[in-house]
């Protein structure tokens, strides 16, 4: 048995019966990782003496009948961007291409609490910055189902992970569609949780008023089961709201007969490749046929999402990035004066993503131009959430395609920004509005996977994981695996 190919909830059966050890199955995810990251580079770090040392603490618990969680032995992969304290965490960048922190990230935190096992830190654009993982400041990930085309991004190093088996779960952020967009282009389950459901403390911030922080996983089923033990509030994080946790794993066995899913037309625009459209329709239809009504909706501000995000994303990164200065962690230029240190070690610290968007938020938030750009782009912002509260009142969930294409060579949008920008014109809305997306495979075009995206109103992540866990159990299309033999 391939144990690395297991889901979350076939691990935690599979250790409970006794049936292997946990580390007998992080031993199969390392393994899987040697033979195949050489030509996918999904992992910038992998910590095998650590993550050995974590899967013999969990079996200790196991052989001593203690009480253990779900998460117990069970291997995961971290995005770089999240602190973990003794582990090397770049944020995919040259300007902490060294940096070990002190301390924990939350969500990571509240792995190991739950005897998780670390596998290592995944690659991604640089501070999350990008839709295809070419954005890193070391090198890019490869798709595993075609090494000639990027995994998406920014978590792509995650979702190549657990495309191609090299852990059971993973974590990754999605500001903009950094979760949804690789988990589309890599044939896995993905979520992005609404704002403030699961705690940012600890991770490296792009844009703080639409940075989230979820799961990729093989199921629906598995992120239900995992989901619970990453929400919830935490003091370290004042925008994570004290409000109940749902029962995951018990809401999506619920049939969904009777809800009423909506289908935009702004989403079916001119130019989406017709593989993509065709995938997005025979879901609705699937989910028809289990007795929901598919009801065609507008929102009609969607065409501003685009323009708005790539105002307020920007400016904000121009002040989250100004702590990168050369001066308290990181890369330190030190010739000269303060400004020559300051300048130096940005100009060779930071890619040119990072740049750029410093560049423009840095303009938009400007003396003068403040007005014209960053406060009507939060104008058009509240726009584009109220057409989803409106959507919500007459529908339980929004059935929208990922991205308007499936995955795309590497190298082939890195040097056009505009190009790459408009990958995000699916995903960008919901994460202005706040609310949460659910990514599940659905279909191939050009034998490359393509997902479909549910979206639930805020805190609604039970509705939408109900909704693709039934849709699983009535297709086959998330137990489609890339041909990882060559």
């Amino acid at each position: 048995m391939d144990l690395n190919k297991l889901t979350i909830l076939e691990a935690f059966r599979g250790l409970r019966e006794k049936k292997f050890s946990s580390e007998e199955l992080t031993r199969d995810c390392l393994k899987q990782i040697s033979r195949l990251d050489g030509k996918i580079k999904a992992y910038l770090t992998v910590d095998e003496a650590g993550a050995l040392a974590a899967a013999k603490r969990a079996d200790e618990k196991f052989a001593a009948g203690e009480s253990v969680s779900a998460l117990a032995g069970i291997p995961a992969a971290i995005k770089d961007v999240f602190c973990t304290a003794g582990l090397k965490s770049t944020g995919g960048s040259k300007i902490l291409e060294n940096y070990v922190p002190p301390y924990d990230a939350t969500a990571v935190k509240k792995l190991k609490d739950n005897d998780c096992v670390i596998l290592g830190k995944t690659n991604c654009d640089e501070f999350a910055m990008g839709g295809s993982t070419e954005n890193s400041g070391f090198f890019p990930t490869h798709n595993p189902w075609d090494l000639e085309r990027v995994p998406g991004g920014s978590s792509g190093g995650s979702a190549a992970a657990i495309a191609s088996d090299m852990g059971i779960y993973a974590l990754g952020t999605d500001t903009g569609g950094s979760i949804r967009q690789p988990a589309s282009y890599c044939g896995i389950t993905g979520l992005k949780v609404s704002y403030g459901r699961v705690s940012r403390y600890g991770v490296m911030a792009m844009a703080s008023s639409l940075d989230t922080i979820g799961p990729f996983a093989k199921t629906a089923e598995d992120i239900a089961l995992l989901l619970p033990y990453l929400a919830g509030r935490d003091a370290k994080d004042s925008t994570t709201p004290d409000i109940a946790i749902d029962d995951y794993s018990a809401e999506i066995k619920k049939e969904i007969a009777g809800l009423r899913i909506g289908l935009p037309k702004e989403y079916f625009i001119e130019g989406m490749d017709e593989g993509v459209r065709q995938s997005v329709l025979d879901a609705a239809k699937k989910l028809e046929e289990l007795g929901t009504e598919i009801i065609d909706i507008s929102l009609p501000h969607s065409e501003l999402a685009i323009a708005t995000y790539y105002i307020i994303v920007p400016s904000e990164v121009s002040s989250n990035l100004a702590r990168y200065d050369g001066i308290k962690y990181g890369l330190s230029k030190r010739d000269g004066d303060l400004l020559s240190i300051y300048l130096d070690s940005r100009a060779q610290g930071l890619g040119r993503e990072a740049k750029r968007r410093i560049m423009i938020g840095t303009y938009a938030l400007s003396a003068g131009y403040y007005d014209a750009y960053y406060k009507k782009a939060m104008q058009a912002r509240t726009l584009v959430k109220k057409d989803f509260e409106d959507a919500f009142e007459q529908v339980d969930a929004i059935l929208t395609p990922v991205a308007p294409t499936p995955a795309f060579k590497l190298g082939e949008s890195v040097n056009d920004p505009l190009k790459m920008y408009l990958e995000d014109v699916f995903t960008t809305p919901a994460s202005l509005a706040g609310i949460c997306g659910l990514v599940v495979p659905a279909g191939l075009a050009n034998n490359l996977p393509v997902g479909i995206q549910i979206l639930g109103k805020r805190f609604a992540e039970k509705t939408i994981l109900r909704i693709g866990h039934q849709y699983q159990l009535a297709t086959e299309w998330h137990k489609s695996k890339p041909d990882l033999s060559a």
